[in-house]
């Protein structure tokens, strides 16, 4: 039979029922014990001095500790230790040794069997292993006291289940964003299935909804989302939530990687929130698993009786919190996307599947970009250097002074403004510009213009001028017969320009053989 530990009480009760004279028997059935143990107890009262008939006021606890001492037989005197404990003491480096190979504690056991012959109870093995070897022995730890009423709120992910998405026709993994106050313990439960920034910002947006107010310091999770790079006492937050704390007034202070005991309030409210709300239920979409999630949180979550306050958090909140928080939001957050494009040859940047023009200077580098549902700006090196309005996916924003002047008209298919530089050269000119583009498609004509103003940087403002009069009288609209009367020098001399060379002047030509050369007199050498 294996042992038990009789305690104290049980202890004083057979004696005091021994001194009132009643039988072994009766003691026995009475303390659940046997009555060999019965009369071990009393033979050890007897030894220390106690005797029957005396008063009950003799059963001291000094008197009961000499009972209990003397009746430890086959124990360690003073610890309280048996004979297995011995067993394990004596095999001590057997034991260190498997353990150094992380053989496990059953497997151990079977060992110190079959060298032993004796059966270790496991959970001996397990104490020992523990309080001597320090085996998966766990670190004290301390109490935190609770912040000022508003002060804190922790956050964290909790998965709930598999919840059918109409959606996606399929049954998809549910997560809980779970909002708990440090002070009150009144939780808010946000429901989504993804993780993303938008979803946390979402629930957080809902959350202030729900408690009406702000939190000075919110204690999240390692989020994804919400910390960029983890770090015990640096962690590289999200710009974006960085943006959107600062906008909503509360400090961030992100709990450890896997240290669930900086954030143990809403840690220990997880399985609550699965166990309790989720499981057993037959919600028939998110949606009414999120519109059931409020009132569950106000009627029972919050009226129950914690374990810890022994009050109800709902009311602590309402009485002792909810006026020291922060003003709540009275519109919604306007979600910003931050993003760190590369200025294409093209003089645009790609921002959620829109386009948007950037100076020259800054083709080939990339620029930091805030973009909301109105604006969108670019900062190089922390200056704002551009400012577009919010283009849906798929449209441009193209400011025409972010091209160079040269490509300006062209991008951009600004027919008036090449109008005007035709014009700049001459009034004929400007005229026959306007001519060519007289055509139901005239952005398709420009390239005749751009020649017939490379006519003008070839041959001068003044011949260019002189051909387009003359092929406006003749009703010629065509910038190749403009380039051929240039280069054929069919129209009219500016004055004072010299004459066209005369077709009837031989000009000698340098290199020209002499006549005498060609002449057939010296025949006779070739005779010979």
């Amino acid at each position: 039979m294996a042992f038990r530990e009789v305690s104290v009480i049980g202890v004083r009760e057979i004696l005091r029922l021994w001194l009132m004279e009643h039988g072994t028997r009766a003691i026995a059935r009475h303390a659940q014990v046997d009555r060999k143990t019965v009369r071990r107890y009393i033979e050890a009262a007897q030894a220390a001095g106690l005797s029957l008939g005396d008063a009950e006021d003799k059963l001291t606890d000094d008197l009961l500790a000499s009972v209990l001492e003397a009746v430890r037989v086959g124990r360690r005197p003073g610890d309280g230790r048996g004979c297995n404990w011995e067993l394990l003491v004596d095999n001590t480096k057997l034991i260190e040794s498997k353990l150094k190979d992380e053989v496990k504690l059953t497997k151990i056991a079977n060992l110190l069997h079959r060298r032993t012959g004796e059966v270790i109870p496991y959970r001996t093995l397990h104490r020992f292993c523990v309080q001597e070897l320090g085996h998966s022995k766990t670190d004290n730890t301390v109490r935190v006291d609770d912040c000022e009423p508003g002060s804190e709120l922790q956050v964290d992910f909790g998965k709930m289940g598999l919840l059918f998405d109409p959606d996606a026709e399929r049954r998809r993994v549910l997560w809980a964003l779970i909002f708990t106050s440090v002070f009150s313990r009144h939780m808010f439960v946000w429901l989504t299935y993804q993780q993303t920034l938008a979803s946390v910002i979402d629930g957080f947006e809902a959350a202030w909804s729900f408690y009406q107010g702000v939190f000075k310091v919110v204690i999240p999770d390692n989020l994804k989302a919400i910390v960029d790079k983890a770090d015990a006492t640096n962690p590289r937050i999200n710009d974006t939530f960085y943006e959107y704390a600062q906008a909503r007034g509360f400090v961030i202070d992100p709990a450890r990687v896997a240290h669930p005991k900086d954030k143990p309030r809403v840690e220990r409210g997880v399985s609550y929130v699965r166990e309790s709300f989720f499981k057993g239920e037959d919600f028939k979409d998110l949606s009414e698993a999120q519109h059931r999630a409020p009132e569950w949180c106000l009627n029972e979550a919050g009226l129950r009786i914690h374990g810890t306050t022994k009050a109800r958090p709902a009311e602590v909140f309402s009485t002792e919190e909810r006026a020291l928080l922060l003003p709540a939001p009275d519109r919604l957050y306007d979600l910003p996307h931050h993003s760190e494009p590369k200025v294409h040859p093209d003089h645009h940047i790609a921002v959620l599947n829109a386009l948007y023009s950037m100076p020259t200077e800054f083709v080939g580098k990339h620029v930091k970009v805030r973009a909301d549902s109105q604006l969108v700006k670019a900062y190089y090196q922390g200056e704002l250097v551009k400012v577009h309005p919010r283009k849906p996916a798929g449209g441009r924003s193209t400011d025409a002074d972010d091209y160079p002047a040269d490509k300006r008209i062209y991008a951009t298919r600004d027919l008036a403004r090449l109008v005007r530089l035709a014009y700049s050269h001459g009034h004929n000119v400007g005229t026959y510009a306007e001519r060519v583009l007289d055509n139901p498609l005239p952005w398709t004509k420009m390239r005749q213009v751009y020649r017939l103003l490379g006519l003008v940087r070839r041959y001068g403002a003044g011949r260019v001028e002189a051909a387009c009069s003359k092929a406006l009288e003749l009703d010629v609209v065509d910038v190749t017969r403009i380039a051929r009367m240039l280069e054929r020098a069919l129209e009219d001399p500016e004055p004072g320009a010299s004459s066209p060379p005369d077709d009837n002047v031989v000009v000698k030509l340098r290199f020209a053989r002499s006549a005498q050369e060609f002449t057939t007199d010296g025949g006779d050498r070739y005779e010979q």
